[in-house]
């Protein structure tokens, strides 16, 4: 299996690694790089004994990057959350194709912040591998399984699940990856999608306007993640006030 590695967050260092170990070493590396990048050393550091370039930030969608992986003959670049919108170009450099790993169970949300878009929407949630396609988490289903969202799951813990179902999911394809023979399944009409953008349009609060106690709970696990500014909040006195919550289950 010839490929190359385009990842960031601790998940990518978990599967390179992993592939690594099992004799499949990446003739090629990209990695993030800016403010949101978190894994790049890490990953770099697994390849640097290898006979493997290393590309950072948006060098994928370059010209001489485009052809010195066409001379790769790849069979396939394997996104893990790479944080870079792909060129068609690009795409289409691979023999067999540009594979993704999703932190949903498509075709339900598509996009950005899917732990928080499960709980909001109240929707499947699981992870999913697929083919990648211009349009954003709309190819061919390789593997994917759903993940229960439990009443006391926030964003925050859901998204530390999911990143375990994901390393599963892939690992569950790998012997149809090595035969270069992975299925393809068409997504379904239905689904959600949701941009970036979209979470702070759904995070206020009205102090005096009425919710019923299951949507405010809703609204406030779903926008509590990792990070207080994508929390819900509210606004009194010209001052305005993030919520994140804390959920235990008592025995």
């Amino acid at each position: 299996m010839k490929y190359a590695l385009a990842g960031d967050r601790k998940i990518s260092v978990q599967i390179l690694e992993w592939l690594i170990k099992k004799g499949n070493m990446p003739l090629a590396l990209f990695v993030s790089e800016g403010k949101n990048e978190t894994h790049s050393n890490e990953l770099i550091g697994l390849v640097q004994n290898l006979d493997c370039k290393v590309y950072r930030g948006n060098d994928i969608n370059e010209l001489e990057a485009q052809e010195e992986l066409t001379k790769y003959n790849l069979d396939y670049i394997i996104g893990v959350h790479y944080p870079f919108i792909i060129s068609k170009r690009t795409i289409d450099i691979p023999r067999v194709g540009f594979l993704n790993l999703h932190p949903a169970y498509l075709p339900y949300n598509k996009g950005w912040h899917t732990p928080s878009w499960s709980i909001l929407d109240s929707n499947i949630y699981g992870a999913t591998l697929h083919f990648m396609t211009e349009k954003l988490d709309k190819g061919d289903i390789i593997n994917q399984e759903e993940l229960n969202v439990d009443i006391c799951d926030t964003a925050d813990s859901l998204y530390k699940k999911v990143l375990r179902l994901e390393f599963k999911v892939f690992k569950d394809a790998y012997e149809d990856l090595i035969n270069l023979s992975p299925r393809r399944l068409k997504q379904s009409n239905q689904g959600t999608s949701h941009k970036k953008a979209e979470l702070n349009t759904v995070a206020r609060i009205g102090l005096f306007e009425q919710y019923s106690f299951f949507e405010i709970y809703n609204k406030l696990r779903g926008l509590t993640t990792n990070n207080i500014n994508e929390a819900a909040f509210f606004e009194h006195n010209e001052r305005k006030f993030r919520i994140q919550i804390i959920i235990k289950e008592e025995k």
